[in-house]
């Protein structure tokens, strides 16, 4: 797969450093990298001197900054070869790759085991197809004859190795199968590892974190701002790590920041689509309603695309102790926006709707998905255009994780409909000044600039401007209208729920610019 410009300058980087670490060292490395006038530029606010991990300062530790969408685990696959191509470890590295979760976990073993998938397909180029990938619950599978023939990855969460006590723990248990990868080794090799596990019998144990510590292993972390920064010393010295590459949107202080993209080149590259056109609603049936008719036109759009596209429109419902629950939101949309029931489906830590489903599949029938914050393990669907929040987004905080989910580009190329080249995102909010406000947080903590987040938030009634998120909100103003079966029709047709009024009749209380739904059943109301 060819990297886009971006990736390939990140891999050029991140060659160089550890290639020069292995001559003088991480941190001198480190500091003559990044004074590079071009990464200085590019690192920007991140610049900063190198620290070491503790207990392991002639281990290189780095990070590689992208924001979401911009092919984190693709550059982490090309890592592997680039470890083994600057002198790193051997000709066939192991490779231990961290993530957040089981779900991602189960994703990325998934992906890697597939060779039509690019990051096998990169793996399988660099290595001519001897690759081993394992679940790190499978580790009793590794062999001896895997390790000296094959590039391994054994992918696992942090959580599966970072605990004060091993008791009880598979990774660090003895178990008789793995004795092979041991008794042949002298035992003076052994014993020049003190960290290495041992029973109270003082013998080594034949476990897969001493197997790690043997070998060195390439330690990969995937959204390591969730990770790295909980990696105890412990943990680290138990592995032994030949490096430690990371790979997040939102890196932590502490992080040896090596190469930082940005939103505008991920835009150039047409890995996502921006900008963000934010809608605000007075209500949650206004929210939905205007993601129901968007995901509509959209749909209408897509037909005349070169590429198979079917736009979905994501939701994200309340929990079960608010009002707007999954339940009351999926039959909102059978019943008052007329979607199918076979075009729903929803995911959610109890309902895993879209277990074994492919939402790219032309034969898929799904167009809308609610959840509450289940999709941030791992969902990806570049097909994901709309998002809609039932309730306020100041507080919510899965926004980031699910709004990262309608920024990828289908097939990462530009699409022939101006339209389809954008995200939407239609939210329960009184101002589009509240809304863009939180919106422009949730941005920022999927790894955009300040600026960068306000450019990429546009209103569908107002023109782009230098200080649109801060210009003067209009006040408020009200509608009054009477409580007869035409008001009652014309507000249902547009799903704006206005607020009863003293008289018996309605009240609505708009306080911007009226969306072309709003305007019309104001006028087909009066």
């Amino acid at each position: 797969m060819q990297l886009k410009p971006y990736q390939d300058a990140a891999i050029t980087v991140l060659r160089d450093f550890l290639a020069r670490a292995q001559e003088v060292g991480p941190a001198a490395a480190y500091a003559e990298i990044t004074a590079r006038p071009e990464i200085r530029e590019r690192l920007g606010r991140y610049a900063k001197p190198y620290t070491p991990p503790k207990g392991l300062e002639d281990v290189p530790y780095v990070c590689v900054r992208l924001p979401t969408g911009g092919g984190k685990t693709l550059l982490a696959a090309e890592t592997v070869h680039v470890a083994r191509d600057a002198g790193l470890n051997r000709d066939y590295p192991l490779v231990l790759w961290l993530v957040t979760s089981t779900a991602i976990r189960a994703q990325t073993a998934d992906a890697l085991n597939n060779h039509c998938h690019p990051y096998r397909a990169a793996l399988n180029e660099a290595f001519g197809g001897n690759v081993r990938v394992f679940d790190i619950a499978d580790f009793a599978q590794v062999r001896p004859q895997d390790l000296g023939g094959n590039a391994c990855i054994i992918v696992g969460t942090v959580q599966a190795l970072k605990v004060e006590n091993t008791e009880g723990r598979k990774v660090y248990a003895h178990h008789e199968e793995m004795e092979a990868h041991f008794s042949r080794l002298p035992s003076a090799l052994l014993d020049a590892h003190p960290d290495l596990e041992r029973d109270a019998a003082g013998k080594v144990k034949f476990s897969f974190a001493n197997l790690l510590h043997l070998n060195r292993p390439l330690m990969i972390v995937d959204e390591a701002h969730n990770v790295v920064t909980g990696l105890s010393d412990m943990m680290r010295k138990r592995v032994n790590p030949s490096a430690v590459v990371e790979f997040t949107a939102t890196p932590k202080g502490r992080s040896n920041i090596l190469f930082n993209a940005t939103a505008a080149e991920l835009k150039a590259e047409q890995m996502i689509k921006l900008p963000i056109v934010l809608q605000e609603h007075a209500s949650w049936q206004g929210a939905v309603a205007g993601a129901v008719e968007k995901r509509a036109a959209l749909a209408k759009l897509a037909e005349a695309d070169r590429d198979y596209i079917r736009p979905v429109a994501l939701y994200q419902a309340e929990p079960r102790d608010r009002e707007v629950t999954v339940e009351v939101l999926k039959q909102h949309l059978i019943d008052d926006c007329n979607v199918p029931k076979d075009r729903i489906v929803v995911a959610t830590g109890d309902q895993r709707g879209l277990d074994g489903i492919d939402l790219r599949d032309p034969a898929c029938k799904i167009e809308h998905v609610i959840t509450v914050q289940a999709l941030k393990e791992g969902w990806d669907c570049p097909f994901a255009y709309v998002f809609c929040s039932v309730a306020g987004i100041k507080s919510a905080t899965a926004v980031e994780q699910l709004l990262g989910r309608v920024l990828r580009m289908p097939y990462a190329t530009r699409r022939k409909a101006a339209e389809l080249n954008k995200a939407y995102a239609h939210v329960s909010e009184p101002t589009f000044y509240a809304a863009a406000t939180a919106l422009k947080d949730a941005l920022i903590d999927m790894g955009f600039e300040d600026g960068e987040a306000e450019e990429a938030i546009e209103h569908p009634e107002l023109p782009l401007g230098e200080g649109l998120l801060f210009e003067p909100v209009p006040e408020p103003f009200r509608f009054d209208f009477p409580d007869t079966p035409e008001v009652r029709a014309a507000f249902a047709e547009a799903g704006i729920a206005p607020t009863p009024s003293a008289s018996g009749g309605f009240t609505l209380t708009a306080a911007s610019v009226a969306t072309p739904g709003l305007a019309a059943a104001l006028i087909k109301a009066a």
